[in-house]
């Protein structure tokens, strides 16, 4: 028997407890691993608030989609993105359901090999946000000598959309309250404080104009601004504001209705990740660690929003 995370009801973070149930043998294609660390995302709460329904029949519902650790087992023809998976293999799993768990069966297609200079925390953090970031910059076709404003850059895509963007060659200006500053010009960015005078502060950054704008708040802030500064609705892109996205002509991507998923870039850059991880071009930043049985507080943390990069979970 092994600990897992699940969600007895739907509501909020109390419905979640800690229960054990046996892993699994990998079949073909298949892996066991054990789970080092689990990354933690806000649709991981959405999954049980009732944000996607409250169909009883559902419950209970396992959690979370990413996480690092080592292969124990594997099944026959387990062969991921970067070939054969093998036992002892150092791994990151996504997309890889039922994540916040001390073992996971998984599919060998989900894994891919874990950058040694991310320690395990950070690689549970690294897929995620790192994929939908790419999805941000592919969509919007963000290159050398773009300006670029990330609206939300210090939170877990932000932080990954300024990276990404940095290393192809464009210039990225990052919205953030002033005690992420410091990080954000860490990473490459011009950071600006959100809020009244937004777009004027911008303009004094960037007078020849924004090229590119990626709204990571949901704010009416942050799209009002992009929609005044950037000149073509095709390269303004939200991963939050679907309704005002889609009624306005801008890229909408993610998984809501109407809005482009990206099924194919989003799993195509996962090596490509791993890659610029392993070349010390691409950080992680790990706010916060929990144990898998305080989940419901990391749950509530990021809750609460103003985190900075991401949670993990360890078991």
């Amino acid at each position: 028997m092994s600990a897992v995370v699940i969600a007895t009801a739907f509501g909020g973070p109390d419905v979640l407890e800690i229960a054990d149930q046996g892993p699994g043998e990998p079949g073909p294609g298949e892996a066991l691993i054990q789970v080092r660390a689990a990354g933690v995302n806000p649709v991981d709460y959405k999954v049980y608030s009732g944000d996607f329904g409250t169909d009883p029949e559902r419950l209970p519902l396992r959690l979370g989609s990413e996480a690092s650790g080592a292969v124990t087992a594997v099944g026959p023809d387990a062969a991921g993105p970067a070939g054969p998976i093998e036992v002892g293999d150092k791994v990151i799993a996504f997309r890889a359901p039922g994540a916040y768990a001390a073992q996971l069966v998984v599919p060998a297609s989900a894994l891919v090999p874990k950058p040694d200079t991310l320690d395990w925390a950070q690689a549970s953090g690294l897929m995620l946000t790192g994929v939908t970031a790419w999805h941000l910059l592919a969509a919007t076709g963000v290159g050398p000598g773009d300006t670029v404003l990330v609206n939300g850059a210090a939170g877990g895509v932000g932080v990954m959309a300024v990276q990404l963007a940095v290393d192809r060659g464009a210039t990225v200006i990052a919205t953030a309250r002033p005690a992420n500053h410091d990080l954000l010009r860490s990473l490459g960015a011009i950071p600006v404080e959100y809020g009244l005078g937004l777009m004027d502060r911008v303009r004094g950054i960037a007078p020849d104009g924004v090229d590119v704008a990626l709204d990571l708040t949901g704010s009416d802030e942050a799209l009002d601004v992009s929609f005044v500064l950037v000149p073509d609705r095709t390269r303004i892109a939200t991963i939050v504001s679907f309704e005002r996205g889609l009624a306005t002509g801008i890229q909408v991507l993610g998984g809501a209705p109407g809005a482009d998923p990206g099924t194919e870039i989003r799993a195509a850059a996962r090596l490509e990740l791993a890659r610029l991880a392993q070349d010390g071009k691409l950080q992680v930043i790990v706010s916060r660690t929990f144990p898998l049985a305080e989940v419901a507080q990391a749950h509530q943390t990021i809750m609460e929003g103003h985190t900075q990069g991401k949670i993990a979970l360890i078991p």
